[in-house]
Formats: structure tokens, C-alpha cells, sequence
């Protein structure tokens, strides 16, 4: 993004803030697309990543006088969707399935066992997890569980790439260690 655009952006909510329609236009027409596909990403269901999109700019038209400028308009835009999907994932409840449905789904599930070691292995996982320090336990959800790569988690977070990077390879290697001292073997039964 040029700095001349970036700069437009910060007029536009400042507009927005004034009450101008066009400049929400603008500003909408530019960023929509983006919107909805980092949203569509995060909580996997269009009607839901559409729902985002109204959800966002509508905070945006309510709350452009408090936009500091601290950092890009798309990052604040891409913080504010993050904010409103994760919000959105833990509301949405579990699609009910009919019986035919659910009859029709073929048991592929492990013996007994595998079963065990698995549920003993995530458990341990799990733990392993939350003795990494806050930073490292996010860049690691976002990574590995939300399926971002290092630019769009640096764009999240708000730091710079190799920050990211850095603190990937220290969260790994800390829950390398982690794992190890649990008992926890590398691979998954």
C-alpha cells in the first residue's frame, strides 16, 4: 500500500468521523474484499464472513472519531474483523445433523487404544501449551490453529515479521521441550 493511499485512508476516517457517506463508500469499496476474506478464513462460512463485513464497517462508521492513527487503516480494519470472528466462533453453536445425515457417515474412528494415546497426547499438548508465555502460546494459535502465515499474523498482532519468525522458532522449541518432559514422544498416533 502506497503511503499516498495509506494517507487517504486516514482522511477518509476522518471524514467518516464527520458523518460523510461517500467517505464510507470509499472506504468500504476499498477494504471490503479484504474484509471478508481474512474473515471468511477465520470463521469458515460465507454467511458468517458476510455478516462480518456489515458488523465491521458499522463499527467503523460508529467509531472513526477514536481511531488514533497508530497504525494502518487495513490493520485496525483486519483487528477489528479478528475481534468481531473470534467473538462470532465461540456464539456459533454446532449444526444439527438429521438422522439420515448422520446415519449416512461412515464410522472411520481409531480402535480403543489409538483413541487413549491421542486423547493422552492432546491433553499433554494442551498443558505443554499454556506453559508458553502469552506471546508465544498467540503467534502459535494463529500459526498452527487459525492457519496464518507470518505476514498476516504480523499484521494482526501488530509487529514486525521477523518478530513473528522469532518467536515461532523459541515457541517451538520451548514446547519441544515441553512435550519432551511430559513424556510426549514427536508424531501423533
Amino acid at each position: 500500500m502506497s503511503v499516498t493511499q495509506a494517507a487517504t485512508d486516514e482522511v477518509l476516517i476522518a471524514r467518516i468521523a464527520q458523518g460523510d457517506r461517500l467517505a464510507m463508500q470509499v472506504l468500504y469499496g476499498r477494504h471490503h474484499v479484504r474484509v471478508y476474506r481474512f474473515g471468511l478464513r477465520l470463521v469458515r462460512d460465507e454467511q458468517t464472513a458476510e455478516d462480518l463485513i456489515s458488523e465491521v464497517f458499522l463499527d467503523v462508521w460508529r467509531q472513526a472519531g477514536k481511531f488514533e492513527g497508530r497504525s494502518a487503516v487495513s490493520t485496525w480494519l483486519l483487528a477489528i474483523t479478528r475481534f468481531k470472528a473470534l467473538s462470532a466462533l465461540r456464539r456459533r453453536k454446532d449444526f444439527e445433523l438429521d438422522d439420515e445425515a448422520a446415519n449416512a457417515i461412515e464410522d472411520s474412528s481409531d480402535d480403543p487404544e489409538t483413541v487413549v494415546q491421542k486423547k493422552d497426547t492432546s491433553e499433554a499438548l494442551r498443558e505443554c501449551l499454556t506453559g508458553l508465555s502469552p506471546d508465544h502460546r498467540e503467534i502459535v494459535d494463529l500459526v498452527y490453529y487459525h492457519e496464518k502465515s507470518v505476514e498476516e499474523v504480523a499484521e494482526i498482532v501488530g509487529i514486525p515479521e521477523n518478530t513473528v519468525k522469532t518467536r515461532l522458532f523459541y515457541a517451538r522449541k520451548k514446547l519441544a521441550e515441553l512435550l519432551k518432559a511430559a513424556g510426549v514422544e514427536r508424531g501423533w498416533p
